[in-house]
């Protein structure tokens, strides 16, 4: 089958940073299920881990989480699907990835794909809506109210993966006012489009931002890029007893500067469940299948921004290198071999 791989953590401008390679296709056991990958999107985190993780020697590794495709067999213990149903995953992190034309996956982290939309816009959604599902609902528990503080959360990066689901998820499921940030006229047009109520811009000052907005001090703060050059902006702005939630690596983060307003500190990493396999791991299961179910309805939609053509190095390549300016916006993917 064909995959794109690499042998060397390079650089993306390098010439073998990403490869076009052929690898043996994978027989399902367990409860793994057998994909054919439909299309794929790319996210941070392949960035991150080209640069940095170093293969067994004359191994491959094989980027790629997001994914929607066709079941194309089903291992033994696998119950949930069956060959020909059209799913949407985002794999896991100790696995190969999907950047390849079959692929494995426990069947417990994978949801139907949703009817209306196609496998392109469907491979944008499955890591940024489990991440920031899991976000809202299982660290920060915006449901539940912080005494005293607006009912409000602040998404710092608004525009990108993560937030520009974030900001549909939160506006359909709980009662917030929400806070984006973004920097660019064109990136600030696209969270509002997704539904925020307010945006500001993250290369000023973001407390004095939200503060002239005159709805007190938000509970909540969702923070998904750059943490650490915004943590002291952070402090200032959220209410006493506010909860605080990150999904980056900042380079160092004290939480010594929460202590003054009990501020609590909540990571969160959607392949947690899978690299553990934990004893709720098929929540995953069920929370895509309530997402397809949410896009079928109109609730919430793709955040698909570009399509980069088929699957290959080079397109993989573009991808990467668009990530890494800092300057995308939505999801970029990419369908077919």
């Amino acid at each position: 089958m064909r995959a794109v791989a690499y042998q060397t953590p390079q650089p993306v401008e390098a010439e073998t940073s990403l490869v076009d390679i052929e690898l043996p296709k994978p027989v399902p056991t367990g409860r793994d299920i057998l994909v054919e990958v439909k299309a794929v999107s790319v996210n941070p985190v392949d960035t991150k881990i080209r640069r940095s993780a170093q293969p067994a020697s004359g191994e491959w590794k094989v980027l790629g989480w997001d994914a929607a495709g066709v079941v194309d067999a089903v291992g033994p213990d696998a119950t949930l699907f069956k060959p020909g149903d059209q799913v949407f995953y985002a794999g896991a992190i100790n696995r190969s990835g999907t950047n390849a034309e079959f692929h494995l996956v426990d069947e417990r982290i994978v949801g139907m794909k949703p009817k209306s939309i196609d496998f392109a816009a469907a491979a944008a959604l499955p890591l940024t809506s489990i991440t920031a599902w899991e976000m809202l609902f299982d660290r920060l528990e915006v449901t539940r109210a912080v005494p005293g503080a607006a009912n409000a959360l602040v998404i710092v990066g608004g525009a990108g993966g993560v937030g520009s689901i974030a900001i549909q998820i939160a506006r359909a499921m709980a009662d917030l006012t929400i806070i984006a940030t973004a920097s660019r006229p064109a990136t600030q047009e696209w969270v509002k489009s997704l539904g925020a109520h307010h945006v500001i811009d993250h290369r000023q000052p973001i407390a004095l931002q939200v503060e002239a907005l005159g709805i007190g001090q938000p509970a909540f703060v969702f923070s998904t890029t750059n943490t650490d050059d915004h943590l002291a902006q952070i402090v200032e702005l959220i209410a006493p007893q506010g909860r605080f939630g990150l999904i980056d690596d900042p380079r160092e983060l004290s939480a010594l500067s929460l202590k003054r307003k009990s501020i609590s500190l909540h990571w969160e990493l959607m392949f947690t469940r899978s690299l553990f396999n934990t004893a709720d791991m098929e929540k995953q299961h069920d929370l895509l299948t309530r997402v397809g179910e949410m896009v079928d309805a109109g609730t919430i939609k793709s955040t698909l921004a570009e399509n980069f053509g088929v699957i290959n190095a080079a397109n993989l390549k573009r991808a990467h290198a668009l990530i890494e300016s800092g300057k995308s916006k939505g999801k970029i993917v990419l369908a077919g071999f």
